[in-house]
């Protein structure tokens, strides 16, 4: 299902992911506090909290176009976008206010209809709709510790982010995609 190169993309990604957001999605002192985990500078409590928050997101929505381009006989692979992520980390570097960076992508390589298509583009838009509805309907439903709180939140709000972004009818977004392979399958 994934080769060496995908494992090795998926951990450099979330390397860059975890450094890149570590400021943003900071975790909450009252929730954790280690001073070791200050060396030199680096807050690793808050990298690795950005890190399960945003890699997830984005690994399970190109899982699920990976998936279902190889559901539908196609060759798909899973890549780390290394331009976009330096890009990324500069920008970081650079104190932007907002970064936009697409972290990674997959290629789907065969022959399939437009329907086919169509639905190729619209599986990670769904991943991050099932996990935005999942994680914000555990959150109102659910009674949990007050350590969850925090990492569902920001779960359910990068995934309803990621959903809307990604849902753009312009492509090259998932949205362009989803929409242009319908209106050929039906024009």
């Amino acid at each position: 299902m994934l080769n060496i190169q995908e494992i090795f993309d998926i951990i450099v990604m979330t390397v860059f992911i975890g450094f890149i957001f570590k400021d943003v999605f900071r975790k909450p002192a009252a929730l954790h506090y280690d001073p070791i985990s200050q060396v030199k500078g680096m807050d690793w409590s808050s990298f690795w909290f950005s890190a399960s928050i945003v890699a997830p997101a984005i690994i399970f929505h190109e899982f699920a176009h990976k998936f279902v381009g190889l559901y539908f006989g196609l060759q798909s692979t899973f890549h780390a976008a290394y331009f976009w992520l330096f890009l990324g980390l500069v920008l970081k570097m650079m104190n932007f206010g907002f970064i936009f960076f697409v972290p990674a992508y997959v290629t789907s390589v065969g022959t399939a209809t437009h329907i086919q298509f169509a639905m190729l583009s619209l599986a990670g838009p769904l991943m991050n709709l099932l996990l935005w509805i999942t994680s914000a309907s555990v959150l109102k439903f659910v009674k949990l510790k007050h350590k969850y709180i925090p990492y569902l939140a920001l779960t359910s709000k990068i995934n309803m982010f990621l959903f809307f972004f990604n849902m753009i009818p312009i492509r090259p977004f998932d949205g362009g995609g989803f929409f242009y392979h319908l209106w050929q399958a039906f024009a």
